[in-house]
């Protein structure tokens, strides 16, 4: 049942996919632009296939999958302690929320022209947008997880005795999981859009928004079109399985997916 249920839901995300390309292969043959500037699938596939075969493609790739990773793990880093903090303590919540009210609506991107200034172009500054991008989502999801958690599972686990360290670990952290989880996948979405614009922008060596911008300086949209492709195919590859491999490891197998979702 469990393996007719996935099919099918294979199929279905596969016709969507199948539909936009026999879409896009109308519209480049319709001829309303020139081909040079909306190739024909067949193109862009071969292209896809030269730069991979000369390594530029999954080059390229892994140098923005490896800014995407580090810049989510500073987040991560940043972003978990202090959204626990937040929804553990009256304090840390009124310290922190303005700051974070003040600063999650602003665009990324907005500070590449300064981080530029301040640390010249290159990674260094492509990281601190993906991370500036990716710690708010994880911030305030974490601190509306902690505060989501049941009263009743934290007076139990005081009631018999738990210490502050024991709570934490036994009873917020695997309540505040599901919304932890997701403020993560939100900030990987958020630091793809970011690293995109930043490679652009500061100039590193390799990268995919690095290959877009420079093909855009030669009309070769062959290479524009497999690059954006690339992204989709990685961030869609990396959410499957590794999030997927990470959520049923942990918050599927803790029981705490019914769980949030009866709340």
């Amino acid at each position: 049942m469990k393996a007719a249920l996935l099919s099918r839901s294979f199929w279905r995300g596969a016709a969507g996919l199948l539909f936009l390309l026999a879409l896009w292969e109308i519209f480049a043959r319709s001829e309303l632009f020139t081909q040079a500037l909306t190739p024909p699938l067949t193109s862009i596939a071969k292209v896809a296939w030269r730069i991979t075969l000369d390594g530029s493609l999954p080059q390229n790739a892994a140098y923005t999958l490896a800014r995407v990773l580090i810049g989510l793990s500073l987040a991560c880093l940043v972003g978990i302690p202090i959204g626990m903090l937040m929804g553990r303590f009256r304090a840390a919540e009124r310290f922190f929320l303005p700051l974070v009210s003040v600063f999650m609506p602003i665009p990324s991107l907005a500070w590449v022209p300064l981080f530029i200034l301040w640390f010249g172009i290159g990674d260094v500054t492509t990281l601190l947008v993906v991370g500036y991008a990716a710690t708010f989502p994880v911030i305030y999801n974490t601190w509306t997880g902690v505060r989501a958690v049941n009263p009743l599972w934290v007076r139990s686990a005081l009631s018999m005795g738990a210490g502050q360290r024991q709570l934490f670990r036994s009873v917020v952290l695997p309540g505040a999981s599901p919304y932890v989880f997701t403020g993560v996948r939100l900030a990987f979405g958020r630091a793809w859009i970011a690293v995109i614009g930043g490679e652009m922008l500061a100039n590193p060596a390799a990268g995919l928004g690095r290959a877009i911008f420079d093909a855009r300086e030669f009309l070769d949209s062959e290479v524009m079109l497999a690059s954006i492709i690339a992204i989709g195919v990685v961030g869609l590859g990396f959410e499957r399985v590794v999030f997927q491999s990470i959520e049923n490891r942990t918050i599927a197998r803790w029981g705490m997916v019914s769980a949030a979702g009866a709340r």
